[in-house]
């Protein structure tokens, strides 16, 4: 971004005729300029900002904490009023989900990536550098919050004054007490009629075992109480254990990819110091680079002269290539190996989907696409994969099906990414007649523990293919998100499995083409053409959906045809002339049929994988 400063209105108005001429960038801001400035320059955001001296802040004076609760509890909204209580952004009205940064986050009213904002507050005169997170909500982006809260030293548990503890509250607050970190549980919305903070509290001190006198009662959207949000973030949290006079010690705890500057790392320094002009290695790669900048997030980037141990900030080193910037990557000093730190446990996905270019021409685009988007959302695996219809492609790995949807809608408004996504390919052994083996699914009980009073552990064999579509959202829906859900390999074992073709109008449709236990193939293949039925859009031709094994058609749905009243013309007169206007629009259709083509569209897909009936 560039600031044009200038003495008078008619400079100012020259230099942002000739900067966007130029092409330097978004649209320009106008400042008024000092005395000793002098007129018509053009100076940097770097430039016109003074870079902030982050050594005023020791160690003693710094707070790292994440805010967590389950989805819709009013983390972002508590985010919001804490930017405005420490000055970082102006109190107006239009402060909703600042931190929420992406388009698909305003869309949809949620939060999927965690953020990261430097706060300054000054306490009975001592200034602190608070480091807050904001962290999602949702089950399918737990792993956005393990992460961040590896960079902190404690959490805001908020908690829903009306609904209580729910599950990614109970979850949230285990991944901090696996931690060992300081836990401020918060009692947001009691400014709703039905809010009852008392029976919460009770729940709080029950399940969590925190004394009902450490929550404090708030509501973030009037801003009530919301100070003392602030002065137990600074009693009750810790100071980061770090050493400065070590040799830098850096970890990588998220990344975004900019076209221009290359990789943009989110750091946490354990130890050291590191400022622009530094030569750091990556533990990963063992790669060295210069660093050209680091800074803090105020929420926006702000350089600043160096970051020093405790601090959470980024840094800019001139990666080009998404495949060296490892999350859970540390980075130290030139010429000053340092024992790397432990990293991340890898998520683990829980559905599965292929995708595909709309044309092969654009693979090497979306690839480059889908590389820059995993370096922001790490937990989303990738396979390279391949179909005889639609050509290369991938299979990717998602923390569940609302993962995935944001996913390809990330894509295509960060990327403008137009892309094929197809039901989950599992691998099978299949034991054929010759010896010959081809990469060839019902469940069976092995245990049952009982945990506690409210909670058992049910361990089950289960054939992948019962698992990788949706199984974990029904899981979640049908306990009201209170259960949990893990697995590991168990092998192959033989099972009776059956091809099953999807048809439009005879033709099929690879994407969809499946391979299911012949027991559930019959509910299988009504359910998808139930899907697609509602999905496609009507044609002047009717169109034919079957789901056949080899010549056997094991189910049909039917969309009906846009129909013409070809008898409006026709005022009484002989009954033969209207039967002869319906045929010939009968033979009309049934040759449009043949030599229609039927296009499914791209949501069809993601529609098909929720094979759960909602009847």
């Amino acid at each position: 971004m560039w600031t044009l400063v200038g003495r008078g209105w008619g400079c100012a108005r020259t230099l942002a005729r000739w900067a966007t001429g130029a092409a330097l960038g978004p649209a320009p801001t106008f400042g008024a300029a000092p005395e000793s400035w002098p007129t018509c320059r053009v100076y940097s955001s770097a430039e016109f900002k003074e870079k902030l001296d982050m050594s005023r802040f020791p160690v003693e004076s710094i707070r790292n904490f994440s805010i967590v609760a389950h989805v819709d509890h009013g983390k972002s909204t508590l985010a919001d009023r804490l930017l405005e209580l420490t000055g970082t952004i102006d109190k107006t009205e239009n402060n909703k989900q600042v931190l929420d940064k992406l388009q698909v986050e305003r869309e949809r009213g949620i939060t999927v990536k965690a953020q990261t904002a430097s706060l300054f507050y000054n306490c009975e005169g001592k200034q602190y550098l608070l480091n807050l997170i904001d962290t999602p909500g949702h089950v399918d982006f737990s792993y956005e919050v393990s992460r961040s809260l590896s960079a902190c030293q404690g959490v805001l548990l908020v908690v829903d004054a009306n609904e209580g503890i729910q599950a990614q509250t109970v979850a949230n607050f285990f991944l901090a007490f696996e931690a060992q970190l300081a836990v401020i549980p918060v009692i947001n919305k009691i400014d709703l009629k039905n809010a009852d903070p008392e029976r919460v509290e009770n729940q709080i001190e029950k399940v969590f075992d925190i004394p009902s006198d450490e929550c404090i009662k708030i509501s973030a959207k009037l801003g009530t109480n919301v100070e003392s949000v602030l002065q137990a973030v600074i009693e009750r949290i810790p100071p980061p254990k770090v050493h400065r006079k070590n040799p830098l010690r850096a970890l990588v705890f998220d990344s975004t990819f900019d076209q221009y500057r290359g990789v943009i790392a989110n750091v946490a320094l354990f130890d050291g110091v590191v400022s622009k002009g530094d030569k750091i290695v990556s533990a990963h790669t063992q790669k060295t680079y210069e660093v050209n900048e680091v800074g803090v997030l105020n929420p926006n980037e702000q350089p600043t002269h160096k970051l020093y141990a405790g601090q959470v900030g980024y840094l800019i080193a001139g990666m080009k290539n998404v495949i060296e910037a490892q999350i859970g990557d540390t980075l130290y000093l030139h010429k000053q190996p340092v024992e790397p730190l432990p990293g991340f446990k890898s998520a683990k996905p829980m559905v599965f989907a292929g995708m595909y270019p709309v044309d092969q021409s654009e693979y090497n685009n979306l690839k480059s696409a889908i590389e820059k988007l995993t370096l922001n959302d790490s937990s989303v695996t990738v396979h390279r994969d391949s179909s005889l219809a639609l050509g290369a492609g991938w299979r990717l790995g998602f923390l569940g099906l609302l993962h995935m949807e944001v996913f390809n809608q990330r894509l295509e408004q960060e990327y403008n990414a137009s892309v094929i996504l197809t039901t989950p390919t599992v691998p099978y052994k299949a034991v054929l007649s010759s010896s010959k083996l081809i990469k060839a699914r019902r469940a069976v009980q092995k245990n049952m523990i009982f945990i506690d009073q409210n909670r058992v552990m049910l361990k089950y064999l289960f054939p992948l293919n019962e698992i990788v579509v949706d199984f974990y959202d029904s899981l979640k829906s049908l306990s009201s998100g209170y259960a949990s859900f893990d697995y590991e390999d168990a092998g192959y074992q033989t099972a009776e499995l059956v091809k099953m073709d999807i048809l439009l109008n005879g033709n099929t449709v690879e994407e969809l083409v499946t391979v299911v236990h012949k027991d559930k193939a019959h509910s299988i293949g009504k359910a998808i053409c139930e899907r697609l039925k509602d999905s496609l859009p009507r044609q002047l031709f009717e169109i034919a959906i079957q789901a056949a094994i080899g010549s056997k058609i094991i189910a049909r749905e039917t969309v009906k045809a846009y129909r013409k009243n070809v008898l409006a013309k026709c005022y009484g007169g002989d009954i033969t002339r209207k039967m002869k206007l319906l045929k010939r629009q009968a033979e009309g259709k049934k040759k449009l049929r043949k030599i229609g083509n039927v296009e499914v569209p791209k949501d069809a897909f993601i529609k098909v994988l929720k094979t759960r009936s909602s009847k």
